[in-house]
């Protein structure tokens, strides 16, 4: 099999379970709007930076792990990628409950610092809360879905976050519009989620015994000086969706007000979609990108990035288009065409859907750094765009250019952090050669 089919047989896989992802946090919201209201959307967007932590707590672990197990495969030592498995297993679960714990002991200063308002507490509190139960499963079932494609098997991937999906959205109908138990019945929905894809993984591993298996290991603590560092991109990549969340409502609620809130959390929905197309590239190409690694194929290495950076151009210019020409379509999904924020929601998706343009790239770049074991610079990246760059450019931008400046920021801080990005890969590619 040529390289090329290669990278289309593991990204498809990937990209279609980011998507699956998205589209059922996205039925989240659909299904707490019309069932609940718009207060209730609120909510569950304002939890939302806290779930995307559980996330990238599965994310940062698992990813440095299938970086160090995708080297050690390419160089043919099985038995210490069998370690890195089974340890990063142990250590992911423990770092889980501990998140668990802490939440459900602070549950109301966590709704509080997420932003919660009179209004949104409550619902803030039972989203939160019910999602915390279901830490553990969050975390397990996304390290064994990366570690299933460092295995040399994407598809099951697929199989596992796709059956997650489908079981979200159905338990979202029956307990939602049927039983109508409220808010924290979406937590719950997704948290029963996340427990059939674990379910799927386990069966997987339990049954492919041949490389990556459960066993005993024998504790290497001091891997973590390298798999945190290789696993920050990516976590930070993850967790960028919910900071973005954050900040955003955060100056929301200065700049505009809380009637704003759900014209936000309609475009967090669909910048979720499009960003895990880009996240779903940049994971699907990293295992080839370290296997390659490993078996001192640079050239390769290189013909992967491009292949990501042309893939990222393409799904940026489709998705950019989409949301212009889609957008009351969209809004619609969620909010009821009435609405005295409908107008104005349809407004605000076209204006912040120009960074859809630009954010592929850095994140495909970032993803490659960590794969070629460069952790500093693609720690750079994805910290610049999904922190430093964003507050800087949400507070600039609003002040100068009130709520119309707030729905650009996300296009200035992308195209600055491209500015970094290409200054990182021109001074990779010169070491390159003069190596």
């Amino acid at each position: 099999m040529n390289l090329r089919k290669k990278y289309i047989r593991f990204i498809l896989p990937s990209i279609a379970s980011m998507w699956a992802f998205s589209l059922y946090t996205m039925v989240d919201g659909i299904f707490v709007a019309r069932g609940v209201g718009e207060t209730a959307l609120a909510a569950v967007n304002l939890s939302m930076p806290f779930t995307s932590f559980v996330f990238m707590l599965g994310v940062l672990l698992a990813t440095g792990t299938s970086t160090l197990i995708s080297i050690a495969l390419g160089k043919g030592d099985l038995e210490h990628a069998r370690n890195l498995f089974n340890q990063n297993l142990a250590v992911t679960g423990v770092c889980s409950l501990v998140v668990s714990a802490l939440v459900l002991l602070f549950r109301r200063q966590v709704a509080l610092f997420l932003g919660a308002t009179p209004d949104t507490l409550a619902y803030v509190e039972e989203y939160v809360g019910t999602i915390a139960l279901f830490a553990l499963f969050f975390t397990i079932s996304y390290n064994l879905e990366v570690q299933v494609k460092a295995n040399g098997a994407p598809q099951v991937s697929t199989l596992g976050v796709l059956s997650c999906g489908l079981m979200n959205v159905a338990l979202d109908a029956l307990f939602v519009l049927v039983f109508h138990w409220g808010v924290w019945s979406a937590a719950l929905a997704t948290g029963l989620a996340q427990v059939t894809s674990t379910l799927v993984f386990l069966v997987y591993f339990l049954t492919h015994r041949d490389r990556l298996r459960f066993s005993r290991f024998h504790p290497q603590l001091n891997l973590y000086r390298r798999i945190v560092p290789l696993g920050l991109s990516e976590g930070l990549g993850e967790m960028s969706n919910g900071l973005v969340v954050f900040f955003f409502n955060r100056t929301i609620l200065q700049v505009i007000g809380e009637q704003a809130l759900p014209t936000y959390t309609v475009i967090s929905y669909v910048n979720t979609l499009v960003l895990m197309t880009m996240t779903g590239t940049a994971q699907g190409m990293q295992p080839l990108i370290s296997f390659s690694l490993g078996a001192n194929k640079r050239y390769e290495c290189h013909k992967l990035l491009k292949y990501g950076l042309v893939s990222v151009a393409l799904f940026g210019a489709v998705s950019f288009s989409l949301a212009q020409a889609g957008a009351p379509l969209l809004v619609s999904a969620f909010l009821e065409a009435d609405s005295a924020i409908f107008p104005y929601t349809v407004k605000a998706l076209r204006m912040y859907a120009c960074s859809f343009l630009v954010m592929g790239f850095n994140v495909v770049f970032a993803g490659f750094l960590t794969a070629m074991n460069r952790p500093a610079p693609a720690f750079a990246i994805s910290f610049g765009r999904s922190l430093v760059l964003l507050v800087s450019s949400l507070a600039v931008m609003s002040y100068f250019f009130g709520d119309q400046g707030l729905w650009y920021a996300t296009l200035v801080s992308e195209c600055v952090c491209l500015v970094l990005a290409s200054g990182c890969g021109i001074h990779y590619f010169r070491r390159q050669c003069r190596q």
